[in-house]
């Protein structure tokens, strides 16, 4: 027997090693945004935080300018758990009507009012929502206030945007809100942006200014309006290989993606004070100031239809508004 029994301890010291050793999970996380915008700034600062805190047991891998899709095909892929997080901001209105509500034209004051919106409505509201739908957010960041840039005119008021071919993203109630100022709205995915507004398939868009200066549109814009006409959240959200991870692994995404909340605010309203001058100082582009009294009154139509169209639409519209005043 002691051939045998040798013969067997060889053989497990040649198999042994080839068993290769358990493969440490990744993360992946997509976004839309391009390099320098807040969207990567603020992914790169997650994924550089969790993966400290995560070690050895999984890592975040960012996934940035639209690698691994644009927002609705990266709704999908959290759908099917071939993409693990995501960033989405408008899209979401899309899957979980509630959140349309970030739609109405100046809605959000500023980034105070925001924190209480999200503590107040987005978490206890909007999220269980969004969990039926099958989204699972775990944290409430910023895609920002928009502006409007186009090559036909600056625009003061909204009859300014009569005819002009604009890009929005993909939610119905920006199409809804840019059609009643009397513009042709269009969606598109923002990695075809630059190129449609280059060939004149588009004549102008809106964005945050992080957006439109990490996508460089300043390059091929004459006119940067600054209307502020919506504040934009982004959505820290996974979907169905949630449930897979471990459960110290979700707990540290999930506690990592709310500890960058005001990191994210912090990082939004510097980019806001240093893109602007930045953009202001690129030659070719003209920047004005917008009437933002006319646009608030052009917008009542957006706001009656979202009460009646969007279940307890009128409640979250009153609430938000309501916490706009406090302290």
């Amino acid at each position: 027997m002691q051939p045998i029994k040798a013969f067997l301890v060889l053989v497990g010291a040649i198999i042994l090693p080839l068993t290769p050793a358990a493969a440490q999970i990744e993360i992946k996380f997509g976004h839309v945004g391009e390099p320098g915008s807040l969207f990567e700034m603020s992914a790169q600062e997650f994924a550089k935080r969790a993966n400290a805190k995560l070690g050895d047991k999984a890592k975040v891998v960012v996934y940035g300018s639209s690698q691994l899709g644009g927002d609705s095909e990266l709704m999908k892929k959290l759908k099917l758990g071939t993409v693990d997080l995501a960033l989405p901001s408008t899209v979401m209105s899309s899957y979980v009507p509630g959140f349309g509500v970030f739609e109405m034209p100046y809605l959000v004051k500023d980034r105070a009012h925001m924190a209480r919106i999200r503590d107040q409505i987005v978490v206890p509201i909007l999220v269980p929502e969004a969990e039926k739908a099958g989204y699972h957010v775990i944290g409430v960041w910023e895609n920002g206030f928009r502006h409007i840039t186009n090559n036909k005119r600056p625009i003061v008021k909204p009859a300014d945007l009569q005819g002009i071919k604009l890009r929005v993203p993909q939610g119905v109630w920006r199409v809804k809100m840019f059609q009643a100022y009397g513009a042709n709205p269009t969606p598109l995915g923002f990695s075809e942006v630059f190129v449609a507004l280059q060939t004149g398939a588009m004549d102008g868009q809106e964005n945050p200014l992080a957006q439109i200066y990490s996508g460089h549109f300043q390059e091929v814009q004459k006119y940067l309006s600054l209307t502020g006409h919506v504040y934009t959240p982004a959505y820290v959200v996974a979907g169905a290989s949630w449930s897979r991870l471990p459960a110290e692994v979700r707990t540290i995404l999930a506690d990592t993606a709310k500890e960058m909340q005001p990191v994210v605010y912090a990082m939004a309203a510097e980019l806001d004070r240093t893109l602007l001058e930045k953009i202001k100082a690129s030659q070719g582009i003209a920047v004005n100031e917008a009437d933002k009294d006319a646009f608030i009154k052009a917008s009542k139509p957006i706001y009656d239809e979202f009460s009646r169209e969007v279940p307890e639409g009128r409640m979250l519209i009153d609430k938000a508004l309501a916490l706009g005043s406090a302290s």
